[in-house]
């Protein structure tokens, strides 16, 4: 049976792996053989459930936008994952992978974050579980996005600079990768996309897929059937969009859309559109699609929103991209900005500028008025209010 989900070694189709220095390899090596095990324990379902339940808040709603229905004469649903304690799915992963990590008898948590929201998600569950966290973060991420560097210190993490590089989310990733092969017998690392060496992106999916997992039902209580139309999501690296295509990877009636930030245009220099500017390389352990010149370099991606500015893509997205499953739509700056403010004065919800491009999908793709669409709403846009500002000079 094709299936569009990880194999045992950590492969989507031809990407995916875990290329990793020799150093790193007893740290992902016990990762790998335990993951699975440990998250089929009913001791560590029931707590995650719970934590999930009472802590996260969820069920998120599966919440029907009539006005923006009507505007695109469509059946649109709203996954709200804003509505998740901390502003954001992040908060699903690193609930997880926290309990992951305890389970492995580990006491201190480092992490990488470019927007800010999986770091200040990973500060959170260590302040709940009483354990050392290290976060970094990109210099010029650590400018744009103040609130949540004054969030994490709140909640006791130490947030370090990373100042090489283009100062952002790669860099970031490349000084936690650092810090875990100096630090690995104590230290566990929570990665916050569907990126890195396997097991991370198979791991954080399947901590994310609790997304579809709730609208599978949902959207049975509200329409009568389990399916919609079309998932969508934004996609940086990929972990809301993993969440929400989880459940309906391997289902060829659900149409899966997957929207990428185009930043100033595909073609201008300044983008981050994985899809149609990568090429098949490695970044950060994981064979991908990459955004890099002629001779292999890492080029610099671009996008108003900091959390999609990752010059890859997980593997799991690459994978959807090549064989053709997923959709792949390129959205610039300026659309995700005017989307966000139409979501905002249509259906009274201030979205994450990463999740405003994948509203400024209908303008690219028309939908039938008996289709039902769900966009992965997935994350409120406070942390992103002076960017919105600043653009509109409000």
């Amino acid at each position: 049976m094709k299936t569009y989900h990880a194999d045992e070694r950590g492969y989507y189709g031809e990407f995916g792996g875990a290329f990793i220095p020799e150093m790193l390899y007893p740290n992902c090596e016990e990762l790998r053989q335990n993951y699975l095990r440990v998250m089929a324990e009913p001791s560590f379902q029931e707590e995650f459930r719970q934590l999930l339940k009472d802590y996260v808040g969820r069920p998120t709603p599966l919440y029907f936008a009539e006005r923006l229905s009507e505007k695109y004469k469509t059946k649109i649903y709203l996954k709200r994952e804003d509505l998740c304690h901390t502003g954001a799915h992040k908060v699903n992963n690193t609930i997880g992978q926290i309990l992951m990590a305890k389970k492995l008898g580990k006491n201190r948590i480092i992490a990488e974050t470019g927007a800010g929201q999986h770091g200040v998600a990973t500060a959170t569950v260590c302040a709940l579980m009483g354990i050392e966290c290290v976060v970094y973060m990109g210099e010029i991420d650590i400018a744009r996005q103040a609130p949540n560097v004054a969030r994490m210190k709140m909640l006791g993490a130490e947030v370090r600079p990373a100042l090489s590089g283009s100062r952002t989310l790669k860099d970031a990733t490349n000084e936690a990768i650092r810090d875990w092969i100096n630090n690995p017998v104590d230290t566990h690392y929570i990665i916050g996309s569907v990126v890195g060496p396997h097991p991370y992106p198979d791991m954080v999916a399947r901590f994310q897929s609790v997304i579809s997992e709730e609208i599978k039902w949902q959207l049975k209580e509200k329409e009568g059937r389990e399916n919609p139309d079309y998932v969508v999501a934004c996609v940086g690296g990929g972990s809301n969009a993993a969440g929400i295509y989880y459940h309906y990877l391997d289902n060829p009636e659900v149409g899966i859309v997957a929207v990428e930030a185009a930043g100033k245009g595909v073609k201008s220099g300044e983008s981050a559109a994985t899809s149609a500017l990568g090429k098949v390389g490695i970044i950060h352990g994981s064979k991908t699609l990459l955004m890099q010149t002629d001779d292999g370099q890492i080029t610099e991606p671009y996008s108003i929103s900091a959390g999609l500015d990752y010059p890859g893509v997980g593997p799991m997205h690459a994978h959807l991209f090549k064989s053709g499953r997923g959709e792949f739509i390129s959205i610039t700056d300026d659309e995700a900005m005017t989307a966000g403010l139409e979501i905002s004065q249509l259906e009274g919800i201030i979205p994450a500028i990463e999740t405003s491009h994948a509203f400024a999908i209908f303008d690219y793709k028309k939908f039938e008025p008996s289709d039902i669409v769900v966009i992965n709403l997935s994350g409120r846009g406070d942390k992103d209010l002076q960017t919105y500002i600043d653009y509109f000079k409000l």
